[in-house]
């Protein structure tokens, strides 16, 4: 068990940076994999970017580049650095850790808002 808490979200410009932080209530040393994703209402929930316990990170097309994820153990906190955000970002963004094949938490979501 595991929970995860979202901040950082909130209303910017396009062209301008914001800082999601996603806090675990335990060590996610040991967690494999974390990752980002977002969601518009009425889409899908999409990949973002996603980090292993090794640091190997992988991006989803649209935001290579762009955004930047980390992740530090010693905080139990994993962070989605945005940049150049454009309105198409506009989405609830989650944090989501998988603990094994059985397990997946997810945070609350924190919205993101990006105008023109």
């Amino acid at each position: 068990q595991v929970q995860l808490v979202e901040s950082g979200g909130g209303l910017v410009q396009a062209g301008g940076s914001l800082r999601l932080s996603c806090v675990a209530s335990r060590s996610i040393f040991s967690i494999a994999a974390m990752g980002w994703y977002r969601q518009v209402p009425g889409n899908q929930r999409e990949l973002v970017a996603t980090i292993t316990s090794r640091g190997a990170t992988n991006y989803a097309d649209s935001v290579k580049g762009r955004f930047t994820i980390s992740r530090d153990n010693a905080k139990n906190t994993m962070y989605l650095h945005m940049n150049s955000l454009e309105t198409e970002d506009t989405a609830v963004y989650y944090c989501r850790a998988d603990i094994s094949s059985y397990f997946t938490y997810w945070g609350q979501g924190t919205q993101v808002t990006v105008s023109s």
